[in-house]
Parts: structure tokens; sequence; C-alpha cells
């Protein structure tokens, strides 16, 4: 099984967040930022790269591939998990996992108001034998299953006994992917 965590750095600070990542074995950071930037200078590329170089966690930048806001290539979620340049990156995030445990990184505190969870996590835990999970603000962890029962709630889905869950899931996504986007 291969897992895959995911974070949020929202306006952590720098022993909070690096605490987060030792909790959960983090051996590598996938930076999913468009443009990984912050108020919060420690979570600026150069900064970031290296204080988690410091802590022994590797840092790799593939916001051009899987960020939200691509310079290239299609805004729609839908169309942008069929492009190559999405293909390959999630290959390599997937080569990545089986060397270590990495994290995806964006900004955003909730996972379910960030593109990691709408655009890419979700295309991750529609794999075989792939786990994803979701490192919560709080410092614990949130599985990609409880996180779309949250989705579903959020969007009032949850209790329609008509629609089957894959159906409503589909719907609660699509809600969410407009919401953002």
């Amino acid at each position: 099984m291969i897992e895959i965590m995911s974070v949020g750095h929202s306006n952590a600070r720098w022993d909070e967040f690096s605490y987060a990542l030792e909790q959960f074995d983090i051996g590598c950071i996938v930076d999913v930022r468009s443009s990984p930037r912050s108020r919060w200078q420690h979570f600026n590329k150069p900064q970031l790269r290296a204080r988690l170089n410091q802590v022994g966690v590797s840092y790799i930048h593939m916001g051009d591939a899987l960020g939200g806001m691509p310079v290239n290539g299609p805004t729609d979620y839908a169309t942008r998990r069929g492009t190559e340049a999405f293909t390959t990156a999630i290959d390599d995030v997937l080569a990545i996992a089986a060397r270590c445990r990495p994290a995806l990184l964006c900004s955003e505190r909730d996972v379910l108001q960030c593109h990691r969870f709408t655009l890419i996590a979700r295309h991750l835990h529609s794999l075989p034998d792939v786990r994803v999970s979701h490192i919560r603000h709080d410092g614990t962890l949130e599985t990609h299953d409880e996180a779309e029962e949250r989705l579903l709630a959020v969007h009032k889905l949850s209790d329609d006994l008509l629609t089957v869950r894959s159906e409503r899931l589909a719907e609660a996504y699509a809600r969410q992917e407009r919401k953002l986007g």
C-alpha cells in the first residue's frame, strides 16, 4: 500500500509545521502551489527548502503540473486530469511515495477548500493500492474517505437515499470545483 499525505500550511508557525511532518514521518514535501510563496516567509520556496533540508525532509516543487492555477493548460480539473503533464506528475508522486512518505503541500488550511483535494488527492484515491490522508491543522489525520463524507455533508448530499454514493460524490466534487474555480 502506497501512503500519500496532504497538508496545508495556512498560518502555522514553523515549529508546529515541522512537528506535524515529524509526527507523520513525512520524508518529502511535494509543493503543489502554482506560486510557491507566502506572506509567512518560512513557507516561501527558498526558505522552505532550506528549513526542510535542515530537518531531513526533501523538497520538490510540482506546481507547474499539479498547481491549482496553471500557467499553461486547462484550468478545468476534469480536463487537467487527462493531460500528459498531470499524468506524468502523478507518476512522479507515486515514484516518490515508493521511497518515502510524501505530503502534498498547499496553503489552504482546510483540504476541502483546496485543489489538492479536488484535483490531486481525488485522482490518487481512485488508484488501486494508494491511501491518501490529510494532516489537519489541529495535528489530527483525516482519511480521504472521511474528507469525502465531509464534502457530501457540506453540499447536503449525505442522506439522499435515491442516489448511489458515487453519483452523490461526483456531484459534490463538481459543486466544489465550481466553488473553487
